[in-house]
């Protein structure tokens, strides 16, 4: 995964005032922080920041931040949280995380299935339980995505986390080997709808009709 640039300036407080006038700025307040480090209050420009973020994801985009503070220096990072309005979507605050180039880190990356399995075909329900999966690895090792083939999954088959095969690089910190993918029966699906309509048939049928006397 390449470094993606992007320039930042920094500032010398913080408080509502000051994110307003920078908004107004068409900038967003932001820190910088890291192991060992202290935090840093930084800004940057709304229209950078989306530039940057059209290659990939908040979560996975491997920054080199240009700090513009009058010695212009370099730090790498990633996106530690993006915060947005509720409503408007538009960005708020952003926490950038200063990792170093040869120390593993801890990122998600979405879970990507192909193919069609033979369990699909003969009815079976694919589920995909985990979405994302947390490795740990170097920064330039990220994959985009883990991609996962279920084309021989048959009904009743999962793909467990110590399952995949990652590469030599990547890790997995969970302890449990929890299931990521799974082809369930179409049997247990009719089975559990029919139980709930048979639930909700006996439910009506005990029901006393409203303003209705009950005979003795």
């Amino acid at each position: 995964m390449k470094l993606i640039e992007l320039k930042v300036n920094t500032r010398n407080s913080a408080g509502k005032g000051q994110a307003h006038a920078l908004r107004c700025a068409k900038k967003i307040p932001a820190v910088l922080y890291g192991p060992g480090t202290e935090p840093v209050l930084l800004s940057v420009g709304i229209s950078d920041l989306e530039k940057a973020l059209k290659t990939s994801k908040a979560g996975q985009a491997l920054l080199n931040l240009t700090i513009l503070d009058g010695e212009n220096t370099s730090r790498t990072a990633m996106i530690k949280e993006l915060q947005t309005h509720p409503v408007s979507r538009n960005y708020l605050h952003v926490d950038f995380y200063e990792i170093s180039m040869d120390r593993k880190i801890r990122v998600k990356v979405p879970v990507v299935v192909k193919g069609k399995s033979r369990g699909v075909e003969e009815g079976g329900i694919l589920q995909i339980i985990r979405r994302e999966l947390e490795i740990l690895c170097l920064p330039t090792a990220i994959p985009e995505t883990i991609e996962l083939d279920i084309t021989d999954l048959d009904i009743g088959d999962s793909i467990h986390v110590k399952e995949i095969p990652f590469h030599a690089d990547i890790e997995i910190p969970a302890d449990v080997n929890f299931t990521v993918i799974t082809i369930l029966a179409p049997k247990a699906e009719e089975k559990v709808s029919e139980e709930g309509e048979e639930g909700a048939e006996e439910a009506v049928e005990g029901e006393e009709t409203p303003g209705a006397k009950s005979e003795e």
